[in-house]
């Protein structure tokens, strides 16, 4: 009778001799695909590389559009040549828009490139054509804003921006605070007001009498979130040892803990809290902690005791009612798998 170790050993064999079969197969295929008859041209288009004589200097531009230049050179895109790693290299006007030597000769939108009417996919892939080595935008294209075709001349200006005014103390701006940095990266206004112009959802949240900052100019939207894409749900940041952008400011709660909640780390922060903002203490989800607690821990009710002091988890009792009198270190602890301090 054939034992399992032969079973074993034959159908490994015959998964080895279809492996090589089917990678002989596809040499010859493609062996045979590359074949051409001597009657047979073999053409590979490549994009021209542009003549370096066809570059006139940013100068030349500032003939026609003075406004722009002057608005450019006081921006990082107008000090390119005072960095040493572009040296050498195309700057200012024709790095973004290309030659421009039959644009001076013959001033018209078809002979430059122009970004007005562009699909935001193509903006965003000529800002990568220098952006994309860094971290924080090597995965725009993995982001939602890339895929709700949001480009980055929605949020930045290449030519320097130009700032509204708001009312202080308003819905539309809590505090003068915001306006004290408004664009460090060239955004078209500052990015609590940015932000909000399409994620009108969470504005109502920074009214709320509990919540972060953000208004005030206390905090930004970037601090939690990347907004050029990444991995994680609403585009948060990782932090250090967690998957959850909260521990980089509230460290006590980071751990690792002897003894772990388990919200902590499998749902995170948000299972109990509402990050944007909440009518409840500390951005809780529900008004009383034991509301938010007999969510998960419904067995406790049957803890409940038919003695005159009750049991210690009898909801009747006023004391009981605060599940942290007892639990203090609800986020972990180092002490007590209850969690007592």
């Amino acid at each position: 009778m054939i034992s399992a170790k032969h079973i074993k050993v034959a159908f490994l064999g015959a998964f080895t001799l279809f492996f090589f079969i089917w990678l002989i197969a596809g040499t010859f295929s493609r062996a045979a695909t590359g074949t051409t008859s001597e009657n047979q041209t073999v053409t590979t288009s490549a994009t021209p590389t542009p003549n370096p004589a066809d570059y006139v200097g940013a100068e030349t531009c500032r003939a026609c559009h003075e406004d722009q230049f002057n608005s450019v050179a006081q921006t990082k895109h107008g000090k390119l040549h005072q960095v040493e790693s572009w040296k050498g290299k195309i700057q200012n006007c024709e790095s973004c828009h290309g030659p421009g030597k039959a644009h001076s000769e013959e001033p018209s939108v078809t002979n430059i490139i122009s970004f007005k009417n562009k699909d935001p996919k193509f903006i965003a892939d000529t800002c990568l054509a220098c952006h994309a080595g860094k971290e924080e935008h090597n995965q725009f294209r993995r982001g939602e804003h890339w895929r709700n075709n949001v480009g980055c001349t929605d949020c930045h200006t290449a030519h320097g921006p130009e700032h509204g005014k708001f009312k202080d103390g308003s819905m539309t701006l809590a505090n003068r605070a915001s306006t004290l940095n408004p664009a460090p990266a060239m955004l078209k206004n500052t990015e609590q007001q940015l932000c909000i112009s399409c994620h009108s959802e969470v504005k109502s949240h920074f009214n709320k009498p509990f919540r972060h900052k953000v208004m005030e100019g206390a905090m930004k939207c970037s601090d939690c979130h990347n907004p050029h894409g990444g991995f994680e749900t609403k585009q948060t940041k990782l932090a250090v040892g967690a998957d959850v952008a909260c521990v980089k400011c509230h460290t006590d709660k980071q751990g690792p803990f002897v003894f772990e909640h388990a919200p902590m780390s499998i749902e995170g922060c948000s299972a109990c809290h509402t990050p944007h903002g909440s009518a409840n203490p500390k951005m809780l989800k529900r008004h009383q902690v034991r509301q938010l607690c007999l969510e998960c821990h419904s067995g406790i009710t049957n803890q409940l005791s038919d003695s005159p002091l009750g049991g210690p988890h009898d909801q009747r009792n006023l004391r009981s009612r605060n599940c942290t009198v007892c639990h203090t270190a609800i986020h972990g602890s180092n002490a007590h798998p209850a969690f007592f301090r």
